[in-house]
């Protein structure tokens, strides 16, 4: 291209001009078959010299056809590591050379398709015993897997083996010594099947609640909070478990471990102190240096931490901290039909962080003298910089914006009567300077499971904050994807993008969006929403349930051809869909008295009961689950006038305490028989008392007498339990 634009800068005549760059846009243009694809990160590739194709069957057919393996390389579109073998490799038209000479090429998105990903993945960390993105897999046509790596550098470095030297070497292994290749294929296929889940067990009962909770002490970071050392990962679904724990066994040691890690969460780099929300993970043990990308599932999950510990503690920080997650996603990751995003990258510039480090001369011009003094001082901000670049091996003047105590700590420490006021302030300056910048790129296709997720949080956070915007923003995104994103035969589809929703869903979509819709309905008390997750688990547990060793399978069985099924239970990132499921159904039938709802929670419990007895843990949201049934969980009818005062009474009270292992239906007056009935027949009698407002509290399946007093209400349910606790 510059020798094009050379020529035809140095050309005479407005048409000859216009020839040279044509002929030679074509010559040296290079694009691929992803140019055509939804997906930002497919499309982030479609210039490499690579020849990518999509995953599908003319990939397959070329291979087989030509007699070559398939070079698989699975990553997402905010991913640094991605970024970096891009740069190095995919845009080097050496490694494309001999890319293209040796492979069939193809080019998976991991959150379009978390299928593929979960079964590469899992070979991945069987041949090296690691994972991570871009996961780089060397499959035969087949799609059996006989190489497995993450990043790769260009050419040998730091210990590892460069492409430049990788792929002669599988040429060489491919046309010499296939039979090799083919039998190591087999093995790993057979390894990898045998990985998928298949025993039955019972179901659990209280021990492996212990169990996890000594597990979790023992590796608490009790100076810095969060668990194990650095990297540090959020976990918000432990820290679920543990309120929980501390709720059920009035243990206050468990609550302190939640409090302690929140609140170094919140103070740390991890926290964007600028513009608000959750970076992906702490490098460090302090939570001081991030990994920087954002994600909308780490939003959601850490909002939902937030406002349950302030349900349970009333402090305010945690209050603060939720609505200051819901501001960053309404304001960078709502989509304005409905919706939200998935991702902002880490990477601006090529250069991570960039977009949030300050130094010390930039805030001084921003705030002022005095501004920035307090500033500084109270976020720790150096004129040699607190953040040390990784490849510049030392101190850069920049800074990572972080608090040592909470703000209202720091106000008596300062002696700054109004230090929140003054910070709000000039936060709303440094956000505005730092919308100059040049903005990370932003994944802005919308996923069903993720969205799933933040439907959730918004709706429990419209319900513990008393904030009907974060109802409505649920709402807005729940009827998107119920009018947008449901294909042929109420099927839903997992990915919307461009005005295109495509790809078949998969267990998650329909565990993490039956879960926000239950949540939804009790911000609510909309039946439509109900009635919505209600038909959505009986379609998940028609397209996914394994008949022959219960649980559900995360890929449907239309899916199809892939090298095995994968079935997952393990809560990473984010809980596994047969967590979320298991507690789903518990709730549907507490909710509709469906025995069956509850008959297949238990098959999830049992289908993995001894794989989590070793380390129930790592399974923390299926533990969720396990404590609503052992609960003994509360149903809880509110019958009245919903536009009533005492009817307002009652729902407040039962939102603005800590009572997780419960359900909430409203009973309006009014309209007879109200909508509730036709999906739980049990509210048919359930009316106000001499005009007053009623709450039935029913648990054991057995239904107390009828209350008026708010604080009578939330007796029943077990509000002073063993713990004493007043929220």
């Amino acid at each position: 291209m510059a020798f094009a634009a050379h020529l035809a800068h140095t050309a005479k005549g407005g048409a000859f001009t216009f020839l040279c760059l044509l002929v030679f846009d074509r010559l040296y243009a290079v694009t691929n078959r992803l140019k055509s694809e939804k997906s930002p990160y497919l499309l982030q590739h479609a210039d490499n010299p690579v020849d990518w194709y999509p995953w599908g069957e003319e990939a397959f057919a070329k291979a087989r056809r030509e007699d070559k393996p398939i070079f698989l390389s699975i990553g997402y579109s905010t991913c640094h590591w991605c970024h970096v073998m891009e740069r190095e490799s995919f845009q080097d038209p050496e490694v494309a050379r001999l890319l293209n000479e040796v492979f069939v090429n193809i080019k998976v998105d991991r959150e379009e398709r978390p299928d593929l990903d979960s079964i590469y993945m899992s070979v991945c960390q069987l041949v090296s015993g690691q994972g991570g993105w871009p996961l780089t897999i060397a499959i035969t046509p087949e799609q059996k897997p006989f190489f497995a790596s993450t990043y790769i550098p260009r050419e040998n470095r730091f210990g590892r083996v460069g492409l430049l030297e990788i792929i002669p070497r599988i040429k060489e292994l491919w046309e010499n010594r296939r039979g090799e290749i083919l039998e190591s294929a087999e093995k790993i296929t057979g390894m990898l099947r045998q990985f998928v889940p298949s025993g039955r067990g019972d179901v659990l009962g209280p021990a492996p609640l212990d169990t996890a909770y000594r597990n979790l002490a023992q590796i608490f970071d009790a100076e810095h909070g969060g668990f194990g050392t650095a990297p540090k990962f959020p976990t918000p679904h432990t820290l679920l478990f543990l309120l929980r724990y501390w709720k059920r066994t009035g243990n206050g040691n468990a609550r302190e471990k939640v409090e302690a890690t929140l609140q170094a969460m919140r103070r740390g780099g991890i926290f964007d102190q600028v513009g608000f929300g959750f970076h992906r993970y702490s490098t460090d043990k302090r939570w001081l240096v991030p990994h920087f990308e954002k994600m909308l599932y780490d939003q959601a999950l850490l909002a939902m931490a937030y406002t349950e510990a302030f349900q349970a503690t009333g402090r305010e920080e945690y209050r603060q901290t939720a609505r200051e997650i819901f501001s960053y996603v309404l304001r960078d990751l709502a989509d304005p039909a409905g919706g939200f995003y998935s991702a902002e990258d880490a990477d601006s510039e090529g250069e991570e962080g960039k977009y949030y480090l300050w130094s010390t001369p930039e805030v001084r011009e921003i705030l002022g003298e005095e501004g920035a003094a307090l500033i500084c001082r109270g976020f720790n901000l150096e004129d040699e910089g607190n953040y040390i670049d990784a490849a510049a091996g030392g101190k850069t003047g920049r800074n990572i914006p972080h608090l040592e105590k909470s703000l209202e700590e720091l106000s008596e420490f300062l002696n700054v009567p109004d230090l929140a006021r003054r910070v709000a302030g000039a936060r709303e300056k440094l956000l505005a300077a730092r919308e100059k910048r040049v903005r990370p790129h932003r994944d802005d296709k919308i996923l069903t499971d993720w969205n799933g997720l933040m439907i959730a949080a918004l709706a429990r956070g419209a319900q513990a904050l008393d904030e009907p915007a974060y109802a409505e923003a649920a709402e807005k995104a729940a009827d998107f994807i119920l009018a947008g994103m449901v294909g042929s035969g109420g099927k839903l589809l997992h990915r919307y993008r461009d005005g295109q929703a495509a790809i078949s869903a998969h267990l998650d979509d329909y565990a993490f969006l039956v879960w926000g819709l239950l949540d939804l309905y009790e911000a609510t008390f909309a039946v439509r929403y109900l009635r919505s997750a209600r038909d959505l688990a009986r379609t998940a547990i028609r397209r996914f349930w394994d008949d022959e060793s219960g649980g559900f399978f995360l890929a449907a069985e239309d899916a199809g051809e892939m090298l095995v099924r994968p079935k997952e239970i393990y809560d990473g990132a984010v809980p596994s869909g047969n967590s979320a499921m298991a507690l789903n159904l518990l709730r549907l039938a507490r909710f509709t008295s469906e025995a069956e709802l509850e008959e297949r929670a238990a098959g999830i419990e049992k289908a993995f009961s001894r794989l989590v007895a070793n380390t129930p843990n790592a399974y923390a949201a299926l533990l969720l689950a396990v404590e609503f049934r052992l609960g003994p969980p509360a149903e809880v009818v509110i019958a009245g006038n919903p536009e009533a005062e005492d009817t307002r009474a009652m729902i407040r009270r039962v939102r603005g305490s800590y009572f997780p292992n419960k359900v909430v239906l409203l009973r309006p007056e009014g309209e007879e028989p109200p909508e509730i009935v036709d999906l739980a027949p049990f509210t048919r009698e359930q009316n106000s008392v001499d005009g007053k407002a009623a709450a039935y509290v029913c648990r054991d399946y057995q239904c107390r007498s009828p209350v008026t007093d708010p604080e009578k209400m939330a007796e029943l349910i077990g509000e002073t339990g063993r713990n004493g606790s007043t929220r």
